[in-house]
């Protein structure tokens, strides 16, 4: 029988204050908090993606003061008993419920029109059954749909080394990427400190993809890199625009509810290679979404491992192209076939366009067209 397990935060306190509950960098060697079995559930208060930092008596001002450090306190690691390698984490969303408060913010010199708005602002909300408002917003009521930013497992030596070489070849070429830093990590173990992969880009490990359609009834799909795969969560959103073109969602705190299944040897099949997620909810919550899908993610990043920062035809062609893999693989249709069936059924969209050095776009397969 599956068992059910709990993770409690205290979020009067920063994270750097309780360690034993999370981490906010990616390394294979952070111990887990949790150990599980294939299937079981796991209920995980998270705290929101600036460690409390932002409060309800913040202003504009304390938005120059931020410590992106501490970005993001993620809740975990869960290692999972018999994952390896080569195998799938499907991450069933079952619930996330929000916490009261939230925040929107303009960061200089981040955000997708961050040329033209070059001071901080501050939106904060309150959220109110199922909805959010603002005093700097008046008139405005936003719909929630809560999903996490941040959800992803621990990357694998090789994989942490080789994305390390390629961000660092970025920043020599100019661009903007937050390189490992042992400023306000957690965990403070100076390998791990110093090593650390950054959460603020999207990687194959999955991480901070900001996809709004991540919510309760989907299942999201990570190729496991390393032993247990140390799954982990956080930055929960309480609503978004695909793109999250500003840089930031309506932030908030939450508790999140997943079942952890293993698909064993099925990240090295054709079908379901790359990061994907499914929705089987009968319920239409998003206009314009179908209800049944499954969806395939594309990032700004070349068969050998180059990153092309910002680049969303890049990432729309990868999203395409896993599409077409698994159009082969699930149902054996040809490439040819495969393509078309694309350009006639498939939606793409910007998932978020402002985490870089990696853009996320989504091809969204409604399963409808099977139905007879």
């Amino acid at each position: 029988m599956n068992k059910t397990h709990e993770i409690l935060v205290d979020r009067t306190q920063h994270l750097s204050a309780q360690p034993n509950t999370g981490h906010n960098r990616w390394h294979p060697d952070i111990c887990p908090i949790l150990a599980v079995e294939d299937g079981d559930v796991v209920t995980m208060q998270t705290r929101d993606a600036l460690d409390g930092l932002i409060n309800r008596g913040s202003t504009n001002e304390d938005i120059k003061l931020l410590d992106l450090g501490r970005v993001h306190p993620l809740t975990g690691p869960v290692a999972v008993s018999g994952a390896h390698p080569g195998d799938f984490l499907a991450v069933k969303i079952l619930n996330i419920v929000p916490e009261s408060f939230g925040f929107t913010f303009l960061l200089p010199g981040s955000g997708l029109l961050k040329d033209l708005f070059p001071d901080p602002f501050l939106v904060k909300w309150e959220i109110e059954g199922n909805f959010a408002i603002s005093p700097q917003l008046p008139g405005v009521r936003i719909p929630g749909s809560p999903f996490m930013g941040v959800l992803g497992i621990a990357p694998s030596r090789d994989f942490l080394e080789r994305t390390t070489t390629a961000e660092k070849e970025l920043v020599e070429r100019g661009a903007r990427v937050l390189l490992p830093s042992a400023k306000s990590a957690v965990p403070e173990t100076p390998r791990i400190a110093c090593e650390g992969l950054r959460t603020a880009p999207p990687r194959e490990n999955g991480g901070n993809l900001d996809i709004k359609q991540l919510t309760k009834g989907t299942t999201l799909f990570l190729p496991v890199l390393t032993e247990g795969a140390l799954f982990s969560a956080g930055d929960a959103h309480f609503a978004q625009g695909d793109s999250e073109s500003c840089g930031t969602a309506i932030e908030v705190a939450a508790t999140l509810t997943v079942q952890l299944n293993l698909r064993k040897g099925a990240a090295g099949n054709n079908s379901t290679r790359g990061l994907q997620f499914e929705s089987s909810d009968e319920t239409d919550f998003l206009k314009g979404q179908p209800r049944k899908y499954h969806a395939t993610i594309g990032m700004s990043k070349l068969p050998d491992g180059h990153i092309e920062p910002g680049n969303l035809t890049l990432a729309a062609r990868n999203a395409t192209l896993g599409m077409i893999d698994f159009l082969v693989g699930q149902y054996g249709f040809t490439r040819d076939q495969a393509y078309v069936l694309t350009s006639v059924a498939v939606d793409l969209r910007i998932s978020e366009a402002v985490n870089l050095p990696n853009v996320v776009v989504s091809a969204f397969l409604p399963l409808a067209i099977f139905e007879r």
